[in-house]
């Protein structure tokens, strides 16, 4: 999954940053709201936004009304030191889907973020299964025909994004685009690597094989005929 965190006060901003990645979340860091609007709108595709009300330049409430006048349904979830009723009102009329209030412990964060992820597609944190290939999200948990595989971070999540999307064809920019932090500098050459060790652990071993490559365009997830 993937999330835009729009937060002015660099340090919460990153200790939020690291503890979402360690939940399995790839997280891009806007510090003010201008930069912040800039991303939402652009043409990065998030799977949450959290964004503080106070911030420098547009407010997060401003934030959420733009990007929802852009058409984009991304949940919002709201960040401020702000605990009065008109201000939560203020958020969930501008669009944003829930509101937290600082301080707030990071695991009231990781459920409200669970939630919110979830809504847009149905159960994200369902167990995925493709033939005898299990994926479970909640626990990091992988296996085929019931032995456990050890994978690193990023290639659960892209074992993950694969799955989600099956029999869909993605470019490696759409996993680039996915997996890893916006200001990552990723070569293509660098998912290549990543599917291969996807694919020596997942399929090598195995007859029936589920990683496809489609040749000029990238990969594809799904069962042979």
């Amino acid at each position: 999954m993937r999330i835009l965190l729009i937060e002015d006060e660099h340090k919460l901003a990153n200790a939020i940053k690291r503890a979402l990645e360690l939940q399995k979340y790839a997280v891009d860091v806007a510090y003010d709201g201008d930069e912040g609007l800039s991303i939402a709108i652009g043409e990065e595709v998030y799977d949450l936004i959290i964004s503080d009300i106070m911030l420098p330049g547009v407010d997060g409430i401003e934030i959420c009304k733009k990007i929802r006048d852009e058409g984009i349904h991304t949940p919002v979830l709201m960040l401020t030191a702000k605990g009065q009723i008109q201000d939560k009102v203020a958020g969930l009329d501008g669009g944003a889907d829930d509101y937290i209030v600082k301080p707030f412990s990071f695991d009231e964060l990781f459920a409200r973020v669970r939630a919110l992820v979830r809504r847009p597609k149905g159960e994200r944190n369902s167990v995925l299964q493709i033939s005898d290939l299990i994926l479970d999200p909640t626990h990091f948990k992988v296996s085929r025909e019931g032995k456990g595989i050890k994978l690193s971070t990023r290639e659960f999540s892209l074992l993950e994004y694969l799955m989600r999307n099956q029999n869909k064809i993605l470019t490696k920019e759409q996993l680039i685009a996915h997996v890893w932090d916006y200001d990552a500098d990723v070569l293509p050459g660098t998912v290549e690597v990543q599917i291969k060790n996807i694919r020596d652990k997942i399929d090598k071993p195995f007859a029936n094989k589920l990683i496809h490559t489609v040749r000029g365009f990238g990969y594809e997830m799904k069962e042979e005929n």
